[in-house]
């Protein structure tokens, strides 16, 4: 069961919302959306022991685990990009103006 309770509810009986924890998720609302969810450490740990077990079985198997987006998105080997790089040089006129700031 779920319960939902707005940021001002949230803030001004934050045990009833840690009670409610207890059976399940608790949505916290800005604005009446979604913004927030208060879970029970068991929830949680139950939502997050597949990422744990694939890490315990990678290393087991010496396998690479499953990623995360942020793993996945990190652009390995950016490091040996050359740094070195220099921009050309734009010519031309782009209509662009100096300001007069005097």
């Amino acid at each position: 069961m779920s319960t939902t309770f707005s940021s001002r509810e949230f803030n001004q009986d934050t045990g009833r919302a840690k009670k409610a924890a207890a059976d399940g998720p608790v949505f916290i609302t800005d604005r009446g959306r979604p913004a927030h969810v208060l879970l029970s450490i068991d929830e949680y740990r139950k939502l997050t022991s597949d990422r744990t077990d694939n890490l315990a079985d990678a290393e087991a198997s010496r396998q690479s685990p499953k990623k995360n987006i942020l793993e996945l998105l990190a652009m390995p080997g950016l490091e040996e990009i050359d740094d070195d790089f220099e921009f050309p040089e734009m010519k031309g006129d782009w209509g662009l103006k100096v300001p007069d700031f005097s």
